[in-house]
């Protein structure tokens, strides 16, 4: 038996904010909320983590006290399925993220932060 990927816990200040931001990003909706706690997942599998199998896994974002200070050690990498990266860029600088420089040099990814800072990339390749 083997364990599968369910959920990621993101810490930020907004929770109601961020999820908004990643629910236009991913084409996700609120699965639930909670007094400082909201969980988005994928409208095309509202059973989540009890459905059998790999699950497209849901956000959950955690008010803290603290802000982000550090480069995130883990971050997500989002490809966009109906456009190019290029317009894929734009909707999302449109949507709030920012662009963001790590040291990445020439890639063919582009790094962003969501709207509290917190680093994810855009690849370059289409993938429905």
């Amino acid at each position: 038996m083997t364990s599968k990927f369910t959920e990621l816990a993101i810490d930020c200040a907004d929770p109601r904010g961020l999820a908004r931001f990643w629910c236009a990003v991913l084409g996700y909706e609120v699965q639930d909320e909670d007094d400082g706690l909201v969980t988005i997942g994928s409208p095309a599998v509202p059973e989540g983590k009890n459905r059998p199998g790999p699950v497209p896994p849901a956000l959950t974002f955690a008010r803290v006290p603290e802000g982000k200070t550090v480069k995130n050690r883990l971050h997500l990498d989002v490809n966009p399925t109906d456009r190019e990266q290029d317009e894929e860029v734009r909707r999302l600088l449109d949507l709030g993220a920012r662009h963001a420089d790590v040291g990445q040099g020439d890639e063919s990814w582009v790094v962003l932060t969501d709207p509290e800072g917190n680093e994810f990339c855009v690849l370059a390749g289409r993938c429905p």
